[in-house]
């Protein structure tokens, strides 16, 4: 019995307005990095799922890309946000704006 691509692309919508949410909201930059990678999930589900429906391995090798974009994005922005943390002693990212020269 296989699950229909329906269930999947609600459940992928789902996620990325959980993802967008969580961006809109939230000031903490950790939660924004969350949120961010909450997206970059719901992106690969459709990827997958679609690539399931149609009986080929595209979708998921681009899934597989997406995967590695999302852990260089982390790595970044981990260091920024113990930029952050070391210049303002807060991870607010509406502080990086005065950052600017």
């Amino acid at each position: 019995m296989t699950v229909a691509i329906e269930l999947y692309l609600l459940l992928s919508a789902a996620v990325f307005c959980t993802g967008l949410f969580g961006i809109l909201v939230r000031r903490n930059a950790l939660m924004f990095l969350m949120s961010v990678e909450l997206m970059l999930n719901a992106a690969n589900i459709n990827l997958v799922a679609f690539a399931f429906y149609h009986g080929n391995l595209t979708g998921q090798v681009f899934a597989l890309f997406a995967i590695g974009l999302a852990a260089a994005e982390v790595a970044i922005g981990i260091g920024i946000i113990l930029v952050l943390n070391r210049n303002f002693d807060d991870i607010d990212v509406t502080e990086a704006t005065t950052m600017r020269w």
